[in-house]
């Protein structure tokens, strides 16, 4: 239990910064669901516009350090390199 009011205030903007974070987080998660989705369904447009929606959503996500530069990057690499396949 923390015994100092700096450790007090500590932990209440822990918990305020992880309910901020882990929504930020789902919404990217629920963009990228969108993309594959499009990619499931063989729908090459859709799942265009669906990455373009997602990419600068990821990119502000590691810009707030909800994610990390390099997992960002993979993922839409990866996705990209996907939709790219679809032909």
């Amino acid at each position: 239990m923390a015994n100092t009011p700096q450790a007090r205030k500590r932990i209440r903007r822990n918990e305020a910064r992880t309910e901020v974070l882990g929504a930020r987080r789902s919404a990217i998660r629920t963009f990228v669901k969108k993309v594959e989705s499009a990619i499931a369904a063989g729908d090459k447009d859709a799942a265009k516009n669906a990455l373009q929606a997602a990419q600068p959503q990821m990119q502000r996500g590691v810009a707030k350090g909800v994610l990390h530069k390099n997992t960002a990057s993979r993922k839409l690499s990866r996705l990209s390199a996907r939709i790219a396949a679809l032909g």
